[in-house]
């Protein structure tokens, strides 16, 4: 019999069992947990095949040549990217403050003292917005006691921050093992609680950004083990999108939002009004999470505000403009795709990912067996990103780095060996929101879910519960999730041709059309060699509404070209990466610069 060592993956089983299943603590993330008396990790002791429904740690303890298969899904070590080289700044602002800036400053309750700690500079630096010399506040960034970033203000609200360093969190140092922090909007937020005596403080480097890949790095070591994150986001719109943006990150069940009160958007406008005690006060009252499923509009009503104010916003859009002005999209929503086989259906997702990862920044978390092995998806991927063949004599080897490196951060592969169970897929996902800041999770096929069909359930019922589950995951973890499922065998009609599916096609359920927020079905014109994307469903209409667009389908690079009104397409073949990234080039040539609304509109006399 294989020998089995548990020790190996520091996993401890009860002494004397030899079969069976036990759940233990997991050695990967129990000490980084809220809740160390959950045992997550479940072991199979016959076997040797261990999951934590937890983090995804999983392998098999068998003593012997470990194939590729029973590799750890998760690895807890950093990402095997090559991190980034950034430049180092250097601190040239001035310790001693001008007697005007002091007194600008003192008149917003901020004193010398914590000036002073948080090492606040003062200088001339050349600003972009002015295309010359100016002088500036100097906000420095330092990680281990070293300078890595320094955000320039001006007196008249201009802003921009070191180009080439590296963004992270300002003050970080100071909540490296803490059990509490305050998260912050802007530095003048940060310095306010620093003024009242918390110093396990850090704010947001670029204002208020939904975009917080840069936090990805500090997860594990900074925030994993905090009892309680008090979120301290400015009451406007963008402030409401931050705050929602760090709850998903972070998990409501340990999340404090701040309230101000009426006249106040910010920390330090309540600095002003009311002093310190008051401004404490509002952490020590920020309210615990309500009982669960019991809401009334005070709980929602920022994001009730913003919806008065602004309307009904159209969701993401993909960027063709045929498919755009018929479905757009947003999370947590369920969208299901369907077509009969050879398609195009993963294609066009994949096109869909493709683009909304361009566009937004969105991260993908794949459940996807039918595209094994992973390297063969990765392949169709890479082709869509840059536009060419996926072999030497198309993709140069600097274009085939580049775009490995920016699958590695943004798309992920759900692949578990032997547990296709809904519960699994879930899990990972979620660990996934936790950790990388996934967007959106693809299920392609719903029929290569492990079927738990069971207690006299029929396959209605058991769809819908199914369909059930994947909305309340999307609305709890804000994601879009994305479902395809393949329709039944459908007959030929009298030219001997296979018409496009309805949603009401997909096999087993009615449910797949009536429980969907969107509905696509893919549908290849063999006749006139075109693909029909058909909008069956859109579930709210400023989201978009039902009808066709026409697609030709390019087999040098796997992307899809709008076919409008007979016209042949211009086939799009080049590189988007390479755009974005000559985009945020320009970007920082400009100085990294930021229209934040973190400081009043008045006059400043530095």
């Amino acid at each position: 019999m294989t020998r089995l060592d548990w020790r190996k993956y520091g996993i401890e089983v009860p002494y004397g069992r030899t079969s069976g299943n036990v759940k233990v603590y997991c050695p990967q993330c129990r000490d980084q947990r809220h809740d160390k008396r959950d045992k997550s990790l479940s072991c199979d002791l016959a076997t040797g095949m261990f999951n934590c429904h937890y983090c995804g740690f999983s392998g098999c303890a068998a003593e012997r040549e470990q194939e590729e298969w029973r590799k750890p899904f998760y690895n807890p070590s950093p990402l095997r990217r090559q991190k980034p080289t950034y430049k180092k700044p250097t601190r040239t602002g001035n310790t001693a403050l001008s007697a005007k800036a002091l007194a600008w400053f003192r008149g917003r309750g901020i004193s010398e003292r914590t000036l002073s700690d948080m090492k606040v500079t003062e200088g001339l630096e050349w600003m972009p917005q002015k295309n010359g010399q100016a002088n500036t506040i100097q906000f420095n960034y330092y990680k281990d006691g070293l300078l890595v970033n320094t955000k320039f203000r001006t007196g008249d609200k201009c802003f921009k921050l070191v180009s080439g360093a590296e963004l992270l969190p300002y003050n970080i140092d100071a909540i490296k093992g803490t059990k509490e922090c305050i998260i912050t909007e802007g530095e003048m937020d940060a310095l306010s609680f620093i003024e009242c005596g918390r110093k396990d403080v850090i704010s947001v480097p670029n204002g208020a950004n939904a975009n917080l890949s840069y936090l990805d790095d500090y997860i594990e070591e900074y925030f994993d083990d905090k009892d309680v994150i008090y979120i301290a986001s400015d009451t406007d719109t963008k402030g409401v999108e931050l705050r929602d943006e760090l709850l998903r990150r972070f998990g409501v069940e340990r999340c404090r939002v701040l309230e101000y009160g009426d006249g106040c958007k910010d920390a330090n406008e309540h600095l002003q009004k009311f002093g310190r005690d008051s401004l404490l006060a509002c952490i020590a009252s920020a309210p615990e999470m309500k009982i669960e499923g019991v809401f009334t509009v005070s709980d929602f009503e920022q994001s009730l505000d913003a919806l008065f104010e602004n309307g009904m916003q159209k969701g993401v859009t993909i960027g063709h403009d045929n498919f755009d002005r018929l479905c757009s999209f947003e999370t947590k929503r369920l969208c299901v795709v369907t077509g009969i086989p050879g398609s195009g259906k993963s294609e066009f997702i994949d096109e869909i990912a493709e683009r909304l990862n361009m566009r937004y920044g969105w991260r993908f978390a794949y459940f996807s067996p039918e595209n094994a092995p992973l390297a063969y998806h990765a392949s169709k991927l890479i082709e869509k990103f840059t536009g060419k063949h996926f072999d030497k004599q198309h993709l140069g080897y600097g274009e085939y780095k580049q775009v490995k490196e920016h699958l590695e951060q943004n798309f992920y592969f759900i692949s578990p060996h032997n547990d296709f169970r809904l519960e699994t897929i879930l899990d990972k996902a979620k660990f996934l929101v936790r950790r990388k800041g996934i967007k959106v999770l693809v299920i392609d096929p719903y029929n290569r879910l492990e079927n738990q069909q069971s207690g006299g359930r029929n396959e209605t019922q058991y769809i819908s519960e199914t369909l059930d589950r994947l909305t309340n995951f999307a609305q709890q973890n804000d994601l879009l999730v994305i479902l395809m499922a393949h329709p039944t065998k459908l007959p030929k009609n009298k030219d001997g041709v296979i018409e496009a599916p309805t949603l009401y096609d997909i096999s087993g359920s009615a449910n797949f059309y009536n429980k969907a927020d969107f509905g696509i079905v893919v549908h290849r014109n063999r006749i006139e060699n075109t693909t029909e994307v058909h909008i069956q469903k859109v579930k709210f209409r400023h989201l978009g509404e039902c009808g066709m667009a026409q697609f030709k389908y390019n087999l040098n690079n796997g992307r899809y070209s709008p076919y409008v009104n007979g016209t042949e397409p211009v086939w799009d073949n080049s590189n988007h990466l390479q755009e974005d990234y000559q985009r945020r080039a320009e970007e920082a040539e400009a100085a990294a610069v930021f229209d934040f609304d973190d400081l009043p509109d008045d006059d400043c006399p530095f």
